[in-house]
């Protein structure tokens, strides 16, 4: 299987770093290409963030609560292939 990062996005043009508010997938369970899978905390809104590709969370590297810079994998997917 191909593991895909999903990494904290940059939501605003002076983001360095965001908070994982929230996980909406637990690990094992599969997700379709634009499925909310976390809430994402910035200084000035939380944003679901949506998965940027199929397949099945396998890995949540930072948990709720954890500030990560914008780029970093916070979770991993894998596409079953």
């Amino acid at each position: 299987m191909a593991r895909i990062a999903i990494e904290m996005p940059k939501l605003g043009y002076d983001m360095e770093t965001g908070i994982v508010a929230s996980w909406l997938r637990q690990v094992g369970e599969e997700v379709a290409r634009g499925d909310p899978i976390a809430e994402i905390e910035t200084d000035k809104s939380t944003v679901e963030m949506e998965a940027v590709a199929s397949g099945i969370l396998a890995e949540i590297v930072h948990g709720a609560g954890v500030e990560v810079p914008v780029g970093e994998p916070i979770g991993y997917l894998d596409d079953g292939t």
